[in-house]
This record gives C-alpha cells, structure tokens and sequence, in this order.
C-alpha cells in the first residue's frame, strides 16, 4: 500500500512538472489536462490545485479558477498561492471586493512580500474608485442619453487636420476607405467623425429588435465572423480575404468586438462605420463584452479615454446597449455570442422580446445568450467562467427542434483551429480573433454560409503582423500586472 502511494506521488509530480512545462509555451489547455492527471493521483496537493486554478485564469474560465483556487486553500490555509490565485480569478470577473478580501489575506501570510504590498495598495485603490462611482451614480430611471445631448454638427474641424473627412451627414465609400487607412497608420479620425459614426449607427441598431431575421436570397452569401476583441490588422485581413462589406458580401460580427486588443476603438469606428454606410450589409451581435463591467477592465474604456475623451465612453457604454442580442439566417441558422439557456422550452419570440436597452444582469435569458458555453457532455453544468452556464447536445437539438431550426453558431471561445464543431453537428463554434492576445498560437475563422442549401464553408486563418503597441495597453492597471 506504502509503496503504491508514493509511487502515485512520484507520478503525480511528473505530470505536474509536464504541466508546467506546456504552460510555459502556453498550452494552457494541455496544461489543465495535465494538472487533471495529477490530482487524480494526488488531491492533497494544494500547488496542484492552485497551478490548474492560474492555467484557468489563462483561459479565461474564472468560474473553474475560483474553484481550484479555493480547493488550494481548504487543504493548507496558509498557502498564499491559493489566496493569490482566487484574487486573480476574482479581479478578472470584476469582483473587486472579493479579490481585495484575498489580497489582504496574501499580505496577512507574507507581509514582507514588496509584490503582495504592491498588489494589495492597487486592489484597494480600485475598490475605493468602485465605492466612489456607485456613491455618484445615477440611477436607471434618472439617467439620461447622452447621446441626444450631443451633436456633431457643433464640432469645429481644424483646418490642420489631414485625416479622413466626412462631407455633410452622408458617409461615403471613399471616407471609409481612407479611415482604414488612416487607422493602418496608427492616425485617429477627428472627433467629429467619430462622433457623427457612432450617433448614426445608435439610431439604426435602436430600430432592430433584439433577434434580427436576416433574409439571404438564393444565390447569394452571407458571412458570419466570431470575436475580434480590438485586433484591428486582422480585421483587416479578414476583408482581403472574403472582401469588403457591401450589400452583395453582407457580414455579421458576432459580438466582442473591443477590450483586450489595443486597437479597439479602430475596430468599433470601422464595424460603426460599415453599419451606416451599408445597414443590410453589416449585422452586429453584442457580446459579452460590449459593457460597462468588461470595458471598465480589459482595456476599451482606457482605450477610448486615451485617444477620444470621457464622453466617448458614455456615448459607447450607451450604444452597446442598443446592439441586438441574436439572428436568425433564413429561419434556420441561429447565431449569438454565448449560447442557450438555463431552462428549455425558450422559443425565438421570447428572444426578440428580451428587453436589451440595459447593461447585461447577471441571470435570466440575456446573460445566459452573452456568457453560455457549450459542454461535451448532455445536460447542464455550471460556467466555468462563473457567469452563465454549460448545455449539452440534447439542449441544443430540442431548442433547435422547438423552433424549427438546423444550426446554432456562437462564438465567446477560442478554438486552435478558429473553429469547432459540436453537437453532432449541430453547434459552430467561431473565433476570428488569431494569435489571441499575442500568445495563444490559435487560428482566427470565419464562416460563409450560400443560399439555399446554408452549408457552412469554414476558412481558417493565421494572424498577421500589427504595430508594436501590447495587448491590453490601456486595461486596467491592476489587471495588467497579472499578465
């Protein structure tokens, strides 16, 4: 028995080691599995835990990495890893306060550790900001639009400005095309463009429901892209490949289309900007992350304060909330950013009358349809992001089989490949955001769906190379030091 269980602890520290090693080339998928087998042949292990808790932190499941995290702690109390671990995970689904109780903690255990000191004064830092804005705060019902309190029409454009311009109130082709161009040189459009692009696309999504029926005619094509979270340069590869959005070579951006990549603002001002010029020819989904709470931490309000203005951030916080939440293609494809639901039975009309003009709550049918993966296993299981849930085959076949449908496709993870199919079939996963973050070597894809028939054609594709400028440059300062 003796000599069984050390065995069982000397193979468990190999595969730890093995884990650690895939984590350092970032296969943090790899890594996790690895942790698995370990844990398996030694649960006692706190390291274990807390190393599996920093791989899930990296792939951005923070419901899973709270969970291992407090699993290290349970077995040994004193290990500041586990506090350290959790804090993370905790800062990185916004749970400031929660993260500043681990800190704390982090400091209690080694109260010499200059980086506990540093990291702990920054936790405190944001939460007295958090109190100070909720102290401020204006409630719902009092809030007005900022939108409608401003007017581009006001705003002088200096005769030094060399950039893109807008003639009158009618965006052109050519202005858009010198935009991306100007953009591709690292140059910001005037403000006033800016301004005009974003009231402009608030006034057309405002007047879509919140799940669009999109009609392809036969013979024609639609695209479906996934997250491209502030990766301007690939963006811009995606429409050298599949070309420029028109009516003829219409699109759908699946949501998360800032935080995280440090060209963000690009990015919304482009998608913005397509909406206005050609509205049957640019659809967009909102993701996850078109709120307050993600852009607050991953960087687009940062982003957007460093190259426009506080107001911007309003005036987006604002429009985001008017982007619809689903489509349908042909009354057969259905596509959101998350996924399905806590309960069966969900049918598209209670969809279409989800009442979207707010930040997303923390439960019920809109966030679950922004946050939901799906699982390999049938059923439902918890998130391991800690928000949503996991659904299985069977949820996807009977809500497709209750409204008559032949195919989910969301987006929200990445996949090596860009893509994944699931659900015997039934479920795409589609990603378009490559080399995501600079480090995690996947593919970006997108998805080309031909009437009649609908039959997905999948073209994957590698990153392309952008302007030195870091991910997350402009995320929270906090955040950043997790990195």
């Amino acid at each position: 028995m003796g000599d069984s269980s050390n065995s069982n602890v000397q193979k468990a520290e190999e595969l730890k080691l093995r884990a650690n090693e895939a984590f350092k080339v970032n296969k943090f998928s790899q890594a996790v599995d690895l942790y698995d087998l370990a844990i398996e042949l030694n649960s006692s292990n706190a390291v274990y835990w807390a190393n599996r808790a920093f791989a899930h932190t990296k792939l951005e499941e923070y419901g899973s990495a709270v969970q291992d995290a407090s699993k290290a702690i349970e077995i040994d109390p004193k290990y500041s890893k586990g506090y350290y671990r959790r804090g993370a995970a905790h800062l990185a689904m916004g749970k400031f306060k929660e993260a500043l109780k681990d800190f704390q903690q982090v400091k209690r255990i080694c109260p010499n550790d200059p980086d506990a000191t540093r990291k702990l004064k920054e936790c405190e830092k944001a939460v007295q900001k958090i109190r100070f804005e909720e102290a401020i705060s204006v409630g719902e019902i009092e809030r007005h639009s900022i939108a409608d309190s401003l007017d581009y029409h006001t705003i002088e454009v200096e005769s030094q400005y060399t950039g893109a311009r807008i003639d009158g109130d009618i965006l052109t082709l050519d202005f858009v095309k010198q935009m991306l161009d100007d953009f591709k040189r690292q140059k910001c459009i005037h403000r006033r463009y800016a301004l005009q692009i974003v009231l402009q696309a608030r006034d057309l999504l405002r007047s879509v429901p919140s799940l669009v029926d999109v009609n392809v005619p036969d013979g024609c094509h639609f695209t479906v892209c996934g997250d491209v979270h502030g990766q301007y340069f690939d963006l811009l590869n995606i429409f050298e490949l599949n070309g420029l959005p028109s009516e003829e070579n219409p699109y759908l951006f699946n949501g998360d289309f800032v935080d995280r990549g440090s060209f963000s603002l690009e990015i919304i001002l482009t998608l913005f900007a397509f909406k206005c010029l050609y509205p049957t020819g640019m659809h967009l989904a909102r993701g996850n992350h078109e709120s307050k709470s993600m852009n607050k931490i991953y960087g687009f309000e940062g982003e957007v304060k460093s190259k426009l203005s506080d107001t911007f951030v309003e005036l987006f916080a604002e429009v985001f909330c008017c982007l619809p939440l689903a489509h349908v293609i042909n009354k057969k494809v259905f596509v959101c950013h998350g996924g399905l639901f806590s309960v069966d039975g969900v049918k598209l009309s209670d969809i279409k009358a989800i009442d979207r003009f707010c930040e997303p709550p923390e439960e019920g049918l809109m966030c679950e349809i922004l946050w939901s993966d799906p699982q390999p296993q049938a059923g439902r299981g918890p998130s391991k992001r800690g928000v949503g849930l996991s659904f299985g085959a069977d949820v996807t076949k009977k809500f497709l089989d209750d409204n008559n449908l032949d195919l989910v496709v969301r987006s929200h993870e990445v996949k090596d490949e860009g893509y994944e199919i699931m659900h015997d079939g039934k479920l795409i996963t589609v990603f378009s955001a490559p080399n995501y973050c600079d480090q995690m070597g996947n593919k970006g894809a997108f998805i080309r769906f031909g009437a009649p028939d609908l039959k997905p054609d999948i073209v994957s594709f590698s990153a392309v190379p952008h302007p030195d400028v870091k991910p997350m440059a402009y995320a929270n300062n906090f955040l950043r030091m997790f990195q």
